[in-house]
């Protein structure tokens, strides 16, 4: 296959989780960038990204990626990717960038795209002028729920499984737990009901407690920020006010982008004529 050309300032940010590959293509590397294409494809079919949702995709200049699949995956999705002349970037967790400081014991082991939806929540709230203490919550495969202070310190986080994991765990566990998804109840009386309210129950007290942590080291009500494909199921059980998000992983991945890529773009900008350059 040979290499297309680049596309002026054009960046394509990469979320590649446990079961999905997201996909979005900007007009420039920075935050508020106009959104050009986007879309989705299961891990299962990233073979067909080339000849399918990218053949006839704007040649990206630069590629950032968070990725917390094997390297496997990963050599997939660059197989993929050889049509442009882009090599991608990969975000490993640094001590500090974008302006978050990473307080991992070994910054480096810490989940990409945890960094990278925490970066893209302290974008989010000092684009809109809050400087507070933030949880993020990330609800798929596993849920991760982050600790950020007022000046962007990540003081810590929890993994727990998310809700497939906990019911398959308990299935293969425990006799006589193959049963039907329940609902959430307030007092299950069914042992489908009992499943699918303790794991709603199960995430929602671990952001509650890590809200409440939060709150007393911080003396200051956290703003809640949650995001991932099974956010809108915990949406009306969660007990502490929150918001939920689309797309926090790549607010994060502009971030990163703007300081990896942004002096490139705005050079390639200047040369630009007005009427070709990226808007913001």
């Amino acid at each position: 296959m040979t290499p297309v050309a680049p596309h002026d300032s054009t960046l394509l940010a990469l979320d590649v989780g446990n079961t999905r590959l997201k996909w979005a293509l900007y007009d420039a590397p920075l935050p508020g960038a106009r959104l050009l294409a986007h879309g989705v494809q299961f891990l299962e079919n990233i073979e067909t990204l080339a000849e399918g949702d990218w053949r006839q995709l704007r040649a990206p200049r630069w590629v950032l990626g968070s990725i917390v699949a094997g390297a496997g995956v990963r050599h997939r999705v660059e197989e993929q990717l050889e049509q442009w002349d882009a090599p991608p970037q990969w975000v490993v967790p640094r001590a500090q960038e974008a302006g978050v400081v990473n307080g991992y014991d070994h910054p480096a082991r810490l989940g990409s795209d945890r960094w990278v939806a925490m970066i893209g929540a302290r974008q989010r709230l000092l684009a809109r002028g809050q400087r507070r203490p933030c949880i993020v919550v990330m609800v798929g495969t596993a849920v991760t729920v982050e600790a950020l202070d007022a000046d962007g310190h990540f003081l810590g986080g929890i993994i727990l499984p998310g809700h497939g994991i906990m019911l398959r765990a308990l299935e293969s566990g425990t006799a006589g737990l193959h049963v039907p998804t329940g609902d959430v109840r307030p007092f299950p009386t069914n042992t489908s009901d009992a499943l699918t309210s303790g794991g709603t129950f199960a995430i929602a007290g671990a952001v509650q407690r890590m809200w409440d942590n939060l709150r007393a080291h911080c003396q200051q009500d956290p703003v809640c920020l949650m995001t991932g494909g099974a956010g809108w199921k915990m949406a009306p059980y969660m007990t502490v006010p929150f918001e939920l998000v689309e797309g926090l992983i790549f607010d994060g991945l502009l971030t990163i982008a703007r300081e990896r890529f942004g002096m490139a773009a705005a050079a390639t900008a200047a040369t630009m004529p007005a009427h070709a350059r990226p808007a913001g």
